[in-house]
């Protein structure tokens, strides 16, 4: 856990003024659905922070941030591959091709979005209303 929570500023610095924005806009869609702990790390080797939503020791997300690049992944273990699969022909052709590209580990399968805009964020949240179910009203 990161012992400093990088300001607005810094992630502004970082992403870019209008990739900040679609993180912040994809953080607050969570945040009206999902009432998560949320927890600051480093990013590892190839991010430079990583923002995840969490509950009851399960990730719902976790978001993640490094030069001009957002990312945002979801890991779907099997049952809810099936359930993925049930949805697809209500999901964007390009966050099923995201989908059909990612691999699978022995943990699940692991679904990075590179986000550029807000396009797909109802996707997101359908997805993500997979994993958990929204328990905000």
């Amino acid at each position: 856990m990161l012992k400093n929570i990088p300001s607005q500023l810094t992630m502004t610095e970082l992403l870019g003024q209008s990739l900040f924005e679609v993180w912040q806009e994809l953080c607050s869609a969570i945040d009206e659905k999902y009432e998560m702990e949320r927890l600051w790390n480093t990013g590892g080797k190839n991010w430079t922070y990583e923002y995840k939503y969490r509950r009851g020791g399960k990730t719902l997300c976790s978001l993640y941030a490094r030069r001009n690049c957002v990312g945002f992944l979801i890991i779907f273990g099997k049952d809810e591959r099936t359930k993925v699969e049930a949805i697809r022909d209500t999901l964007s052709g390009g966050v099923c091709q995201k989908y059909d590209e990612a691999k699978i580990y022995h943990d699940g399968k692991w679904v990075m979005f590179e986000l550029t805009n807000g396009d797909e964020f109802g996707d997101y949240l359908k997805l993500l209303a997979i994993k958990r179910k929204p328990n905000r009203k």
